[in-house]
């Protein structure tokens, strides 16, 4: 039995796509175009208050890294690392190392048998200064392989290899010895139906984008119960771009633009041992679906984006559940080994993300090794055991200016 009832087409693994993609709440145009409607997972209830918000190209919104997907998808004000250009750039005017990169590979979809999907994310940064910093990142999200078939045409039909990219660059620059500010640059290529031609699919082609993530970054040293520590605020705005489609303009859908706004406290315990607890709160900047209202197709980028805080049609009760709460724990024993933990927070009216993580990490000299580990809540979840490996590579250590860190 298949996992979606698709009225357009017989799509075998593209079915199980659309299941995690509807699952982690953010559904893209490309369902409207290829299903026709409606999208429902057999066996499961939508809820009449159930109204998720849909996006193009969701993959820019998934973690890519192990720490911070061992933390429960959290990352905009953490201790700064190669990994930043995900979650806030910013961060990275207080990175204490010259060079830094990272590279990181998810298999997709394994619980469910599929065996040749993967995430793959490469970051880096460069310090051009005591005040400035440069940094670039490439995500790369391979579908596999895609098998379409026109409905009641037997054997006929095409292989298609679908693939989504990003590639980003940012400038990161200190405004004092506390405060920092990052402006990032970024190209998107999506590629839903590989070299597909079908004839019911309204010409489809590859969407592509050009946006912008603005972030700030505050940290500060104090102290607390006595010991060295530090707190953190950090505020992103990400995937800020034109809206794409996948066919022609009447088609025409809105990034995934996310607000992400969080806090971290580190602090350690003795000379060896430190602890870090951090907490995001995630909110997209699109426009709530209205099935009242059709004109919401014309809305433009703007009215778009500031519209996006008093919109749902269920007034503030609904705004309220457009916000999910991301948070995480890291114990880090003399800055060689790590163990992570978070929790990940949606209402099921707005997708119902809701999962435990777990993660480790071990560093030696220049070199950092992570991985993380996925637990939802619900049992027979596609996401189940979903894991996440890193590997990290620093050089050349610069104080800051000021203080010391307490942190990794």
């Amino acid at each position: 039995m298949s996992i979606f009832e698709i009225n357009t087409y017989n799509m075998r693994k593209t079915q199980l796509i659309f299941y995690v993609i509807a699952l982690i709440g953010i559904i893209p145009s490309v369902k409207a175009q290829i299903t026709g409607g409606g999208v429902t997972p057999v066996g499961t209830t939508v809820d009449d208050d159930r109204n998720v918000i849909t996006t193009a190209m969701p993959f820019l919104l998934i973690s890519p890294d192990s720490r911070s997907a061992g933390m429960g998808d959290a990352g905009v004000a953490l201790s700064p690392d190669a990994n930043a250009m995900q979650w806030n750039a910013a961060r990275l005017a207080f990175v204490e190392n010259e060079i830094g990169a990272s590279v990181s590979y998810s298999p997709w979809l394994t619980k469910i048998g599929v065996n040749d999907m993967s995430i793959s994310y490469l970051s880096g940064y460069y310090r051009i200064g005591q005040e400035q910093v440069i940094g670039l990142s490439m995500k790369y999200f391979d579908l596999g392989s895609i098998f379409f078939t026109d409905t009641g045409v037997q054997g006929d039909g095409l292989e298609a290899s679908p693939k989504d990219f990003s590639i980003a660059a940012a400038y990161s620059r200190k405004l004092s010895d506390n405060f920092s500010a990052a402006l990032t640059a970024r190209f998107v290529r999506s590629n839903l139906f590989g070299d597909y031609q079908g004839s019911n699919l309204e010409d489809p082609k590859p969407a592509t984008a050009i946006g912008v993530d603005v972030g700030l970054f505050y940290t500060k040293p104090v102290l607390f119960n006595g010991n060295e520590s530090e707190f953190s605020s950090g505020l992103q705005i990400s995937n800020i771009s034109n809206k794409v489609t996948y066919s022609n303009d009447d088609n025409e859908q809105f990034l995934p633009i996310n607000l992400r706004l969080g806090t971290a406290f580190t602090t350690a315990l003795d000379p060896y041992n430190t602890l870090t607890f951090t907490v995001d709160l995630n909110k997209l900047m699109v426009p709530t679906p209205d099935p009242n209202d059709t004109s919401s197709s014309n809305i433009t980028l703007l009215e778009g984006m500031f519209g996006s805080f008093g919109d749902a049609p269920g007034g503030a009760q609904e705004e309220l559940r457009e916000i999910s709460i991301a948070s995480g724990v890291e114990y880090w024993y003399n800055k060689i080994f790590a163990v992570r933990t978070g929790y990940f927070y949606e209402h099921v009216s707005k997708g119902g993300r809701q999962y435990f993580t777990a993660g480790l990490g071990f560093r030696y000299q220049v070199l950092g090794l992570d991985f993380s580990y996925l637990i939802p809540t619900k049992q027979q979840n596609p996401l189940a055991e979903t894991l996440r490996f890193t590997a990290t590579f620093s050089l050349e250590n610069i104080n800051r200016s000021g203080s010391d860190s307490v942190t990794e």
